[in-house]
């Protein structure tokens, strides 16, 4: 393989026996599969904690093809993505064959290093961009002629004469994003969102949340029922938020099952993680009122 630059290391990634399977995700993987399978590329969206990036690679684990990561940066240019030139390469020529002369030749030739983009781009390899709004829209633009053309555009200075490649035909990309009122959030182009298909995910099913947080936490199914819809209570103060988030009930139930602790109404120590990870994720002001509601649902406890 050509060289690439050392951030681009590939991933063989592997579907793990902790992914939790139930009707309501293999509907959305079904479908991501069958978007990727026809050449477009997935987007998943969703607010923070909701699954996406662990979704993400479960699906390229299930494609089966080396993996390259990218994270989403403010800081990234197309050269993160494409490429760039990394150094020069400087080579003698020494030439004493004649006794009496010597001639010294000095050639410096530039060192072109392949980015991530471009390594699955060329190898037909899964490229995961993780949330991808957290790049500058105008970083993402080369995106544009690989998902519609399959044909990445390459800088004059690459030193190989391309001035494109030809995209992989194993090519695919899944790209995530949280909601743009979010900061740090750019607004991607709509030229770009045109050529994805976007799987908005939200709240899961209150039994898919049960499980992933009994499967976890390795807590009791009882146990994990009771954080779920202590936090899914909470949630409804705020329909237009995803708070508190799938991953504040993981939480709950690690410590919990670190502690040896049950979700009781006898367990002081319950009440207060409860209330430590929860109020957390609530704006200030309403703190006051969840902490009640936290108190009057752990005493409704049989």
């Amino acid at each position: 393989m050509e060289q690439y630059n050392e951030m681009a290391t590939l991933i063989t990634p592997k579907a793990g026996d902790g992914f939790i399977e139930t009707p309501y995700i293999n509907r959305l993987i079904n479908r991501a599969l069958d978007y990727l399978k026809c050449g477009f590329a997935v987007h998943l969206t969703g607010p923070t904690g909701v699954g996406k990036t662990t979704m993400a690679l479960h699906i390229a684990a299930i494609l089966s093809r080396p993996m390259v990561l990218i994270c989403g940066d403010h800081e990234f240019g197309t050269s993160d993505l494409v490429g760039a030139v990394s150094g020069f390469r400087r080579k003698y020529t020494r030439d004493n064959f004649i006794r009496s002369v010597l001639k010294t030749e000095e050639v410096m030739t530039s060192q072109w290093v392949d980015n991530r983009l471009t390594v699955a781009c060329k190898y037909g390899y899964t490229l995961v961009y993780d949330e991808f709004t957290r790049s500058r829209p105008e970083a993402n633009n080369v995106f544009l002629s690989v998902l519609e053309g399959r044909i990445l555009p390459m800088p004059r200075s690459n030193g190989k004469g391309e001035d494109y490649i030809k995209v992989h035909k194993d090519f695919a990309a899944i790209f995530t994003s949280n909601p743009e009122e979010y900061a740090g959030v750019f607004k991607s182009q709509d030229a770009l969102r045109d050529r994805l298909v976007t799987i908005a995910l939200g709240s899961f099913d209150e039994y898919t949340e049960i499980a992933i947080t009994h499967a976890k936490s390795k807590i009791s199914f009882e146990d994990a029922e009771r954080i779920v819809r202590l936090v899914r209570s909470i949630r409804q103060l705020y329909p237009d938020k995803y708070l508190p988030s799938l991953r504040s009930c993981i939480k709950v139930a690690k410590i919990l099952k670190l502690r040896g602790e049950r979700a009781s109404k006898n367990s002081d120590f319950f009440k207060d993680v409860c209330k430590d990870v929860l109020l957390n994720d609530v704006p200030k002001d309403d703190r006051g009122v969840v902490s009640e509601l936290i108190e009057r649902s752990i005493e409704s406890y049989d």
